[in-house]
């Protein structure tokens, strides 16, 4: 259920601080993703590297997947104690190419990390026009590019 909130003119909201307001957008949604996530003893890293890992099972190593998540890590992750992390517990194994392969245990973990996930984007976006959310992303887009940024899609 939408929480109401307070209604501005738009000549007020148009002088509001994006800083601040993406700023606390990316603290709330952020902060709920690491507090479900701990629910299953993950972090943010252990997520992105499970679900590249399932998507392409025996594509990813170490390195290649180190360099692809490096953009995303603003914690300076220790991908290398994640990777052993998530081998340890045995939710993924490594072939003989040193790839990774995400495990039955494994999987499991993940899905349920992610039931967790949908039921956090269906919170985020109650009350918001699919149309409104696409607008709020190509605005940032935007702003992300007019300041020299990377606006492509990750």
């Amino acid at each position: 259920m939408a929480t109401d909130i307070k209604k501005y003119p738009d000549e007020v909201l148009a002088e509001q601080p994006i800083g601040y307001w993406s700023g606390e957008t990316y603290r709330r949604v952020v902060g709920r993703i690491r507090a479900d996530l701990a629910t299953e003893r993950l972090a943010q890293p252990h997520w992105w590297i499970l679900n590249h890992v399932a998507g392409n099972p025996e594509e990813w190593d170490r390195t290649r997947l180190i360099h692809r998540l490096a953009r995303f890590d603003d914690l300076n992750v220790d991908f290398d104690g994640v990777f052993d992390d998530l081998l340890n517990r045995g939710w993924m194994t490594q072939t003989q190419d040193e790839t990774f392969v995400i495990t039955e245990s494994g999987e499991a973990g993940r899905t349920r990390a992610a039931d967790r996930a949908h039921r956090a984007l269906a919170q985020l976006h109650d009350g918001i026009a699919p149309h409104e959310y696409v607008a709020a992303l190509n605005v940032l887009r935007r702003m992300i590019a007019n300041l020299g940024g990377d606006a492509d899609l990750p």
